[in-house]
């Protein structure tokens, strides 16, 4: 049994952590908002986030105890996460406020204890140099103490989804710990050990080396999304292609792999833009010109143009255009940075009438759009009311309910992630697939 640990910062990732380090942890998990507090203590899920309500209702006020004090964390363990939000600023970087005020609690919290020593665990992305430069002196002006001898700071990144959380802290293929001894490596490591279900490759390096590893690999993601959707959009212009057939064959070469070798819609979401534009400030703070990811800016710009049109090009008249997926994948409720967002403004500012289905983002739609859009309640109810439907998530359920659906009426389908068989589709419905070429 590895030893207990807190987590600072119950959001849409800290939670899912604490969740996960509960199974096999005593867990202490600290955050400011005292409604997930007590939602987490009563053993219940603040949102919408796969097996994360069955986690808390089992360990949730149990092996898992929410708190408002940061000083709980520094005297119920000596190993704390702080997985807080780090929003983007508008120059690219990333805003270090609440990791800072965070941080400055804990230490003030360390000052009044007596204990020799705490280990700190960033788990927020950060530029590189941020540790260093911004958040150890943080630590050593709240504490009163200097870094290695009355505590330490590691770096821990997260690459988990959104809608894939637990899952991922449960079966990480990759954990990457910047340590700054092998001491403080090794203990953040036998955390790791105790929880994951799988066996996870451990890389351990430097603080600096593990910084820019969190933002270069989602950056290279997204240079490979990007290869993929411009695959797509050829295969579309070539008579006979599938961008299916053509990414499937490929990716098997393990030079590639298929994973994220779809071909589809943009990138979107919380990580995927913003640390595309992080490493470009990078690169420019180390006087590097930055084309790759300019390329891929770029394609993801006309990714975005691209869906528009092909929903535009299907349109007959002056019917409603529906979205089937406003989230910016499946399975979570988060809009941030959503593909789906972006083409329902386009619509509206095109005038077109818009209906949107999604039972998880329904809400916070609502507060995006009000009333200048329309909320179905099922996808039959969307189908029904629409003369194009742009499909956005690659959901069982989504395709179920389309290729069961009667119409009394042309709908067509634009079939973002060739989600649809199209001979299960029953006319006057029909598909129109993207990355694939079609016979108009």
């Amino acid at each position: 049994m590895s030893e207990p640990v807190s987590v600072v910062g119950l959001g849409k990732l800290g939670l899912p952590l604490a969740c996960v380090f509960a199974t096999k942890l005593e867990t202490i998990g600290v955050d400011v908002n005292p409604d997930v507090v007590s939602a987490v203590n009563a053993g219940q899920a603040p949102w919408s986030e796969p097996r994360l309500g069955d986690l808390l209702a089992v360990h949730g006020g149990k092996s898992l105890r929410a708190t408002l004090e940061h000083r709980q964390a520094i005297e119920g363990t000596d190993l704390t996460f702080v997985l807080v939000a780090t929003p983007s600023n508008p120059d690219g970087g990333f805003s270090n406020r609440v990791l800072l005020e965070a941080l400055t609690s804990l230490g003030q919290a360390l000052r009044a204890s007596q204990k020799p020593s705490h280990l700190f665990v960033v788990s927020s992305t950060v530029m590189p140099g941020t540790i260093e430069r911004e958040l150890v002196p943080a630590i050593e002006g709240a504490s009163g103490r200097k870094a290695g001898e009355g505590f330490d700071v590691c770096y821990d990144p997260d690459f988990v989804a959104l809608g894939e959380t637990v899952k991922g802290f449960f079966n990480p293929e990759l954990v990457i710990i910047g340590e700054a001894s092998q001491a403080t490596g090794e203990r953040v490591a036998r955390v790791h050990h105790a929880v994951c279900e799988n066996t996870p490759h451990i890389a351990r390096m430097s603080i600096a080396s593990a910084e820019v590893a969190k933002v270069a690999l989602n950056a290279y993601i997204t240079l490979k999304i990007s290869f993929a959707n411009h695959l797509a959009n050829v295969c579309e212009r070539v008579p006979g292609a599938d961008v299916d057939a053509i990414t499937q064959a490929v990716g098997t070469d393990s030079r590639i792999s298929r994973k994220y070798f779809t071909g589809g819609m943009a990138f979107g979401g919380t990580c995927f833009p913003r640390d595309t534009f992080a490493f470009k400030k990078l690169s420019a703070a180390v006087g590097l010109e930055s084309p790759l990811m300019d390329a891929t800016e770029t394609i993801n710009d006309l990714q975005n143009a691209q869906l528009f049109d092909a929903v535009h090009a299907c349109r007959t008249g002056s019917g409603a255009v529906g979205v089937a997926g406003v989230a910016f994948r499946r399975d979570t409720p988060v809009i941030t940075g959503s593909p789906a967002v972006e083409l329902v403004e386009k619509l509206l500012a095109d005038r077109v009438r818009v209906i949107v289905f999604d039972p998880l983002a329904t809400e916070l739609a609502r507060r995006r759009f009000g009333s200048a859009i329309e909320y179905a309640e099922s996808m039959e109810a969307c189908l029904a009311q629409s003369e194009v439907v742009a499909v956005t998530h690659r959901s069982r359920e989504f395709k179920h309910a389309i290729e069961s659906y009667a119409a009394d009426h042309p709908v067509t389908i634009v079939d973002c992630w060739r989600l649809l068989d199209p001979a299960r589709v029953a006319p006057p419905m029909r598909v129109r697939p993207l990355g694939r070429w079609t016979r108009d």
